[in-house]
C-alpha cells in the first residue's frame, strides 16, 4: 500500500506553479498544485478528463467556464470535461490546492 504525508510532498517552484503529484494510476492522478504569490495555471481544457480541486491552504481565484470566484482553505470546486478551467493566486499568501483528475488525460 502506498502511503504519503502531505506535508512532506509540499514544495514550490520560484519560476512557476509547482505540481507534487501524491498518486497516479492509469486511470486518474492525485496532486498538490503548490502557488507563490502571483503565480497561475492559465486557462486550459481537457477534452476527456474531469477535474476537483480542493484548496488546503491560502487563497485563489478559480475560474470554471465563465465563472471565476475565490475559494478559501476547505473549499472547492470542479472542472467538467471540456470546461475551460485555471487557477491564480490573486494573494501575498502562498497557495496549496489538492487535485484529482480522472480519467488521467
Amino acid at each position: 500500500m502506498k502511503t504519503v504525508t502531505i506535508a512532506d510532498c509540499i514544495s514550490y517552484s520560484p519560476e512557476k506553479m509547482k505540481k507534487n503529484n501524491l498518486f497516479e494510476t492509469e486511470h486518474m492522478f492525485t496532486d498538490l498544485y503548490c502557488f507563490e504569490p502571483g503565480q497561475e495555471q492559465k486557462v486550459h481544457t481537457h477534452t476527456n478528463s474531469d477535474k476537483i480541486y480542493i484548496v488546503q491552504k491560502g487563497e485563489g481565484t478559480f475560474k470554471v467556464g465563465v465563472e471565476s470566484t475565490i475559494l478559501k482553505k476547505g473549499m472547492g470546486t470542479i472542472a467538467r470535461s471540456g470546461e475551460p478551467h485555471g487557477v491564480k493566486n490573486h494573494s501575498t499568501e502562498k497557495l496549496i490546492v489538492l487535485v484529482i483528475m480522472a480519467p488521467k488525460p
